[in-house]
């Protein structure tokens, strides 16, 4: 399972990359791994305003629908189309080219509720 120790996670099974007042979201290795074959990534909130925890859209595997939950508050400034492209690239490379989407977030404080690598190791073995 790699869970890489630069970013941050939820226990939603969101990870965020911050680069400087954007924060880059997607869904963990574990996550993908437990949906199996992503089929289909929607994000119809892209230019909105969201808090946290707010749900920004979903993603949809051969046997389910998992809604995404906002990690930070602030505005969606990109969705990843190469996701609604591709949504298996959800799968073959979740930390990288699986992105979903990009925060221009507005509290800086909200970064210290999310978890760390160890945090999230922590979660899914529980």
């Amino acid at each position: 399972m790699n869970i890489p120790s630069e970013l941050k996670y939820t226990k939603d099974h969101e990870w965020v990359k911050i680069e400087g007042d954007i924060a880059v979201v997607g869904i963990t290795d574990f996550a993908q791994s437990e949906l199996g074959d992503i089929v289909y990534v929607e994000v119809e909130t892209v230019d909105e305003t969201l808090k946290a925890d707010e749900i920004f859209g979903s993603v949809e595997a051969v046997k389910t629908v998992s809604d995404l939950f906002l990690p930070l508050s602030g505005e969606i400034v990109a969705f990843n189309e190469g996701v609604e492209e591709e949504p298996e690239l959800v799968n073959s490379d979740p930390y990288g080219e699986g992105w979903m989407i990009k925060i221009k977030y507005s509290d800086a404080s909200e970064i210290e509720n999310l978890l760390s690598d160890e945090g999230y190791k922590a979660l899914i073995s529980a």
